[in-house]
């Protein structure tokens, strides 16, 4: 890419910021309604979990669901828009914070998480450095959740190999008005990352579309240590 990725995902999120929170809130975006909302709260409400640290948490409708739930949430987002408009909701504790700063000093944004959440929210190339520090303020066995997009999704579009693609919110609503590069995995990328970053694979679900059996997503459950589910 010609551009840096990383500036012009944090750019999109600053311009769409108020376009995505609508279509969020309002239930526009399709995929989530039908199936992956569900499969990302029913993978952390199977183990008994108090805290969480939702990673990438947006305008904060995760952390409110969880935290409706009884479950302590803090929210961390790179988005200072993002993060304004999940405070004025409410339901949940945020932090404006990247991920660079999380790398360098993990607990600033607290400690002793049971559980780390990632919902559609790992965009960036080179999240290794992500993955391995944030494992410091998870207790053993240390849950990590993401759900991202199906590697099946790309193989109409393009090639099934990593690398950059641009998200352009068609479909999502009114008022989008700056595209997004982000970083498509295989499975085996996926695969070899959280081992690489320490963590152990424990479940993989693949919420699918009610009526045509489409793969929604691909919703990774592991562990920072050896864990039998």
């Amino acid at each position: 890419m010609n551009q840096d990725p990383h500036q012009q995902i944090k750019r999109s999120w600053e311009a769409n910021a108020r376009a995505w929170t609508e279509a969020v809130r309002s239930g526009s975006i399709v995929s989530r309604s039908l199936a992956t909302n569900a499969a990302i709260l029913q993978a952390l409400s199977e183990p008994e979990i108090k805290r969480v640290l939702d990673l990438g948490c947006g305008e904060g409708w995760l952390t409110r669901a969880l935290s409706s739930r009884g479950i302590e949430v803090i929210g961390v987002d790179f988005s200072a828009q993002l993060i304004e408009l999940a405070r004025a909701e409410g339901g949940g504790t945020f932090h404006h914070c990247s991920y660079s700063e999380l790398i360098a000093a993990p607990k600033t944004v607290g400690s002793n998480f049971e559980a780390i959440v990632c919902n559609f929210s790992l965009l960036e190339k080179d999240i290794l450095e992500l993955l391995k520090s944030v494992r410091s303020v998870l207790v053993p066995p240390g849950m990590l959740v993401i759900q991202t997009v199906h590697p099946l999704s790309e193989i109409r579009q393009n090639q099934y190999c990593d690398g950059w693609r641009t998200e352009t919110f068609t479909g999502f609503g009114v008022g989008f008005t700056e595209a997004m590069p982000w970083y498509f995995r295989t499975l085996s990328s996926w695969v070899s990352l959280l081992r690489g970053s320490g963590y152990c694979i424990d479940k993989v679900h693949e919420p699918v579309h009610p009526n045509t059996g489409e793969p929604l997503s691909l919703l990774l459950v592991a562990y920072s240590e050896h864990h039998q589910g």
